[in-house]
């Protein structure tokens, strides 16, 4: 059953409330609404926001919550638990990557330099050294290892040898330094003591094919990808003909250095795709220090959360947030204020990339072979987040008549994952049919 409900037929006991008021009026007019069905009896049971609120129970226990709105008018439609802080898992994504997207730009693109410290002489002498400097890009690899692993979104470290080379090095006197300085040397999160996590590759300001180390995500992870970018780079110069010596170190580029070589990252819309349609960790947390360097004054994780944190403010929502992936359970935030940010993005400058970089219901990424059968399949743009006992669902469904509606499902006692994705699937079908 997926009842289609019009303009002409309002849903039965659902408050009919502007977003803008609904921390006022979302109890009383529920305590209307649950009066009214004790009168109704049997039959109110059938109507689609109970419907709704009976399969959230059925998939996420007592500890979940769920709201429904209308992204045009802001009403809504269907409200359970709604104002619930509940572990947001990798719906904490949600708030990481839109943040980038309207702080970095979608355009942009982040520069990982070649510096040096001294000048070629007629000989193709380089009287100094060489700083590889690291600036957080999160794909920063070989192409062996992101044509693999990243389906071909990277930035090619060999492509800074041609440009050495047609600055007319041909040795050096010095040494090749890594810089990753941009960063904090906390290689992790508060959910694995800030060491390298199990789940997540190292951060690291100069980070190289997303922490491994090697060629291939089976390798085990790198203990410095700092030192392994600039071995690698060490390496292709000499290859390449250019003398310098093999002992590499790290140390931060000289105030005075000039640059001599560049690559740029991908766009942040595509690292922002990748991050939500694949829920990928460690580029979630890369733009997270990222977002701190830039804006929050140190390349540290705890400045990235100030600095999105702020900006969800700006949209009327709130996150209590201590990672960029959600990988730490205390990241926190309601449906009410899931949806307040979706709502606050889908007006804003970035709606159109943004909603495009989650995943297509059904056929991408995390949401991949779910919600067939269902209106949702194809039509919706969501985000999904898992922990052990937690399984949320969030996003934007597209209706055929238009309406283009807003939710958000976070289960927080899940007995059963795969039980909380058939529910989480029929409710979005019930959205994508409203």
């Amino acid at each position: 059953m997926n009842p289609r409900i019009g303009p002409t037929a309002p849903l039965p006991c659902v408050p009919h409330v502007v977003l803008g008021t609904m921390k006022k009026l979302l109890l009383p007019a529920f305590a209307v609404c649950v009066a009214l069905l004790a009168l109704a009896g049997p039959a109110a049971a059938a109507t689609p926001c109970s419907q709704m609120q009976s399969w959230l129970k059925a998939g996420g226990g007592a500890s979940s919550g769920l709201l429904v709105v209308d992204s045009e008018t802001e009403e809504v439609v269907c409200a359970s638990g709604a104002t619930k802080q509940l572990p947001l898992a990798s719906n904490t994504k949600l708030f990481t990557t839109s943040a980038a997207l309207a702080k970095l730009g979608p355009e942009t693109t982040i520069a990982t330099k070649v510096m040096t410290d001294g000048a070629v002489d007629e000989n193709g002498v380089l009287h100094g050294s060489l700083y590889l400097q690291g600036a957080g890009d999160p794909s920063l690899g070989t192409p062996a290892f992101y044509d693999s692993y990243l389906a071909g979104l990277g930035t090619n470290i060999f492509a800074l040898v041609p440009q050495l080379k047609r600055a007319g090095i041909t040795s050096v006197t010095g040494r090749l330094y890594g810089d990753d300085t941009i960063f904090d040397r906390k290689r992790g999160v508060a959910d694995s003591g800030y060491a390298t996590s199990q789940y997540i590759g190292p951060l690291s300001g100069l980070d190289f094919n997303s922490g491994f180390a090697g060629s291939t995500s089976s390798t085990h992870f790198s203990s410095d990808p700092a030192k392994l970018a600039t071995q690698t780079l060490d390496n292709s110069m000499r290859h390449s003909g250019i003398t310098i010596s093999p002992t590499i170190a790290l140390a931060p580029t000289p105030t005075d250095a000039k640059s001599i070589a560049v690559i740029h990252s991908p766009p942040i819309s595509e690292i922002v795709n990748t991050t939500d349609v694949y829920s990928d960790n460690f580029f979630a947390e890369m733009l997270e220090k990222l977002l701190g360097a830039r804006f929050g004054g140190a390349g540290t994780t705890a400045a990235g959360t100030q600095v999105v944190e702020a900006y969800a403010r700006s949209l009327g929502s709130h996150i209590s947030q201590v990672d960029g992936s959600g990988l730490t359970r205390t990241n926190l935030a309601s449906p009410e204020d899931v949806v307040h940010l979706l709502l606050g993005i889908n007006k804003s400058e970035i709606a159109e990339e943004f909603i495009q970089d989650l995943a297509l219901s059904g056929k991408e990424g995390t949401t991949a072979g779910r919600m067939k059968g269902t209106a949702a399949y194809g039509r919706c743009r969501l985000k999904t987040g898992t922990l052990t006992g937690v399984s949320n669902l969030s996003g934007y469904c597209f209706n055929t008549d238009g309406k283009v509606m807003v939710f958000s499902t976070l289960m927080g006692s899940v007995a059963n994952t795969e039980t909380a994705h058939y529910y989480q699937d029929k409710i979005a079908g019930m959205v994508a049919g409203y």
